[in-house]
């Protein structure tokens, strides 16, 4: 028993800085776009923070991952926390909205470098045995800051300003940060930069390098990589979905904004209730059953939510989707770490990031104007109707027997 309780140290204290660090980026992203309405009375430059976002990560992605696979990570974690911590503090000083999506553009490059740095420290900290676990319980954060970030937000609205939110996200990155320190050190080598191979090589040179091993590590290993391709493709179809929830919410279906808050509320609900019963059953539940039903269940929550004409239809697609996404995140991040090699996964999740990011861009775009020119429902149910194929193929690739060593936890990774 001790033996056990001793061996869920560090993954305790991971997760209680991963959980601080979420319920703080919720309240930050609230309070941003609150403060970016308040000084321009603008929805068009609210909508410019999201597009400022999604180049930065266009940008960072297309090169980080060779920084973070020579980098330290448990350094590279720190010093990004901090530099995130350091800048949110600053931004309220601001008052020139040029300066203010400089700002969040910097800010959302080191989330967008923390997020594989962290996935890969996660992976050589836990043990294989462990990581599912370790995944649900992540999953189970995750959505309780999805509930509760924008509660401590809204309460800190009524009891003062948004900045106020703002500078609490800044404390909980910097705690964050000295939570991180006190973890162990999982590098072979104390590198603080490049290894002394690739000191001397121009970073154009090593950015070509890295991107012919990603292509190399591809072709070796297809099936690995179509599941990743796959799941990525349902998660693109997903966010450029999203993009039209709130239209398709209020103008097709005729709701309230009112109506449309407990639709929202009703999806969070289900994403805590889904994580919930995911850590109670993941041991019991099989990592290609986890990534293969899951995705189908999320997808057919988003087919009954986007094929629905009442308010009852449309939550019950709602909570569906919610609960089901749990599963899929959980399967899919345990794959991923006993598959992809730790020492070169920054390279690989940031290249591959790189091109669903773009993506993103390019189908929530698309999305946009088809909804203009033929119907909201035309555009969201055939989304779902593709979401629903892929999921199916994914599924199917997921179950088959031959295939059944890669989603083992009890051993070395299979490539």
């Amino acid at each position: 028993m001790n033996k056990s309780l001793e061996s869920w140290r560090y993954p305790v204290i991971l997760l209680c800085s991963i959980g601080v660090s979420s319920i703080g980026g919720w309240i930050y992203f609230i309070a941003l776009n609150l403060i970016v309405l308040n000084l321009t009375e603008s929805a068009l430059a609210v909508s410019g923070l999201y597009i400022v976002r999604a180049l930065s990560s266009l940008f960072t992605n297309f090169w980080s991952g060779s920084l973070i696979d020579r980098f330290n990570k448990k350094y590279l974690m720190i010093m990004l926390s901090f530099c995130q911590s350091l800048l949110i503090v600053i931004l309220p000083c601001f008052s020139s909205l040029v300066w203010i999506y400089v700002l969040v553009f910097i800010i959302t490059a080191a989330g967008s470098m923390y997020h594989p740095t962290s996935m890969t420290y996660i992976t050589k900290l836990i043990p294989i045995e462990q990581r599912k676990r370790f995944n649900s319980l992540r999953s189970l954060l995750d959505s309780g800051a999805f509930l509760t970030g924008p509660a401590i937000a809204g309460f800190l609205f009524t009891l003062g300003t948004p900045n106020m939110a703002i500078y609490l996200n800044a404390i909980a990155l910097f705690l964050s940060a000295c939570i991180t320190i006190k973890m162990p050190n999982v590098e072979i080598h104390e590198q603080l930069g490049f290894v002394h191979s690739t000191e001397k090589t121009s970073f154009s040179k090593i950015l070509l390098h890295d991107w012919k091993l990603v292509i190399h590590f591809s072709l070796k290993n297809t099936y690995i990589m179509t599941v990743y391709l796959l799941f990525s493709a349902t998660i693109v179809l997903m966010t450029a979905t999203d993009s039209l929830e709130a239209a398709f919410a209020t103008q097709v279906l005729a709701l309230s904004e009112g109506e449309y808050g407990v639709l929202v509320s009703i999806a969070g609900v289900g994403v805590l209730i889904g994580s919930l019963t995911n850590s109670v059953v993941v041991e019991k539940v099989s990592t290609a059953w986890l990534i293969g039903m899951g995705s189908v269940m999320t997808a057919f929550g988003y087919l009954l939510f986007t094929s629905s004409y009442t308010f009852f239809i449309a939550a019950l697609g709602c909570f569906f989707l919610s609960f089901a996404m749990a599963f899929a995140n959980t399967g899919f991040y345990t794959f991923y770490q006993n598959n992809i090699p730790a020492e070169s996964m920054g390279r690989i999740g940031s290249i591959y990031g790189f091109f669903e990011a773009l993506s993103i861009i390019i189908l929530t775009a698309v999305f946009g104007v088809t909804a203009e020119i033929i119907s909201i429902r035309f555009v969201v149910l055939c989304a779902s109707i593709v979401m629903l194929i892929v999921a199916t193929v994914l599924f199917i690739l997921n179950v088959r027997p031959a295939k059944a060593p890669l989603y083992q936890n009890t051993s070395e990774p299979h490539n």
